[in-house]
């Protein structure tokens, strides 16, 4: 990679003083960046920033003519991509306590040692290197949704997983059969319904109804209506939700928990399209696509004798399953993105900016609740958001003993799988190696995070590095 620049976009070395300037850009091409440029007027570079493509600024807090604190604001307001590290010789940790809160990646008392800068600078630039990956994938995405109808857009997607699930959608929303959408609770499993009735071309309402908990008289009543006199009480005649969504969807939720007699007259709808209403001996015919959702297991409800296996069959006609969040990670960030700027929207509050190791602690939580947890804690997050830089408290305070940084809630040895090995067993330092690896993988990279997965101090995965780093070097 001879005459190659590095990093691809340029450090921005700001400070005042000269010799400054030149010691730190030596100390840096020591530690092999070379793509570099000197600011000694810290009033022009909010205007370079843009101009140069800057992504990591080493930052003086003592300057005369502009306070190196508001400066430091000014950048992460005005560009929150760009990281800082502040490097200056006032020691006072109350300072170095604030700056982190205005948003600084890292904090650093002159004089700087070589080996601890080109860490945090190549820890940044690795950082930023992905993140500007995510956004071109993001773009790429966002061009060839062109293409992808707008009733999935209330749908966020990286599309990896996601993609074949919405075209086998797009591909079976103008059919008349029934839908059967499966997954777990808080997956989404409206959104997708409402994207099958804006794609199928019905001019009807969407209609939609939780029909978990529902008696079968109410349950017949809220759908097939009745007429006046029906039972007492009913002083007059009413349409049944069937009827509302007259040529259109009819969406029908938790429909696992619907009780056989319920579950019977459901399926006469379905094979013939006739129902009465209650008291009434007038024949209606239903022109409603109906759709329906559940996070059960049908296929051992059935077995257990809870569902039926004909009614099962005739929903089956088309099924989209929709997979847990745990399963598509890659989500995580569109999801994020979409969340915050609808808490923002809704809470009248100004779009905050995130610490980049946001991403990395969702990453590593399992969301039992799956998206419907995640927007709660985007939500929570926002709500309680005071400005600065957005704290991680809410986050971890919502994962609580499910989060990554739970140590004490680990399952019992006889609910955790057993590990096969190979023979020769490894060594336990091969395993250490191993679970560092592996921490460090699920943490993308962050030592902080990996520690806290691992239990113990990141001060003791930085010193297993760099010990691994010095054994590579130095081979035998």
């Amino acid at each position: 990679m001879s005459g190659s620049l590095f990093p691809l976009r340029p450090i921005a070395i700001v400070d005042d003083e000269e010799f400054v300037l030149i010691s730190m850009d030596n100390l840096l091409r020591s530690e092999g960046m070379s793509n570099i440029i000197s600011v000694r007027d810290p009033k022009t570079l909010l205007d370079r920033i843009e101009e140069l493509s800057i992504d990591i600024i080493l930052l003086d807090l003592l300057m005369p003519g502009i306070d190196g604190r508001e400066l430091l604001s000014r950048i992460r307001s005005e560009h929150p991509q760009t990281s800082v590290i502040v490097v200056t010789g006032n020691r006072d940790i109350e300072n170095a306590i604030e700056c982190m809160k205005l948003g600084a990646s890292d904090y650093l008392t002159k004089p700087v040692e070589g080996t601890r800068l080109g860490a945090a600078l190549r820890h940044l630039v690795e950082r930023q290197e992905l993140e500007q990956e995510n956004l071109a994938m993001r773009d790429r995405l966002l061009s060839s949704r062109k293409d992808r109808p707008k009733a999935f857009d209330p749908i966020a997607t990286a599309g990896r997983s996601m993609g074949p699930i919405l075209a086998y959608t797009e591909t079976i929303a103008p059919s008349s059969h029934p839908v059967l959408i499966t997954g777990e609770t808080g997956v989404g499993k409206e959104l997708f319904a409402r994207a099958i009735h804006d794609l199928s071309g019905r001019k009807g309402e969407f209609v939609a109804v939780n029909v978990a908990g529902l008696d079968d008289a109410f349950f017949s009543d809220l759908l097939f209506g009745h007429r006046a006199g029906a039972y007492t009480g009913s002083q007059g005649g009413l349409d049944g939700l069937i009827d509302r969504a007259k040529n259109g969807s009819l969406f029908l939720d938790e429909v696992g928990d619907l009780g056989n007699s319920s579950q019977l007259k459901l399926l006469r709808v379905l094979e013939t399209g006739e129902y009465y209403p209650l008291g009434s001996d007038l024949l209606k015919r239903s022109s409603a696509r109906v759709i329906v959702a559940t996070n059960r297991d049908l296929q051992s409800a059935i077995a257990s004798g809870g569902f039926r296996k004909d009614l099962y069959y005739r929903l089956h006609s088309h099924h989209v399953h929709i997979p847990p969040l745990r399963e598509r990670r890659e989500d995580i960030p569109f999801l994020v993105e979409r969340f915050f700027e609808e808490s923002s929207d809704e809470l009248s509050k100004k779009l905050p900016s995130f610490p980049p190791e946001l991403f990395g602690l969702l990453r590593a939580y399992d969301f039992p609740g799956n998206v419907r947890e995640l927007r709660a804690m985007v939500f929570e997050a926002v709500n309680a958001h005071g400005g600065g830089m957005l704290s991680l408290r809410s986050f971890k305070e919502a994962m609580g003993e499910h989060g990554p940084s739970a140590q004490s809630s680990a399952p019992s040895p006889s609910a955790v799988p057993s590990p096969s090995f190979s023979s020769p067993l490894p060594s336990l330092k091969e395993v250490t190696e191993l679970l560092v690896d592996e921490a460090l993988k699920r943490a993308e990279g962050n030592q902080s995070l990996a520690a806290q997965l691992l239990g113990i101090s990141p001060q003791a995965v930085s010193k297993r590095l760099k010990a691994r780093q010095t054994k590579a070097s130095n081979p035998g």
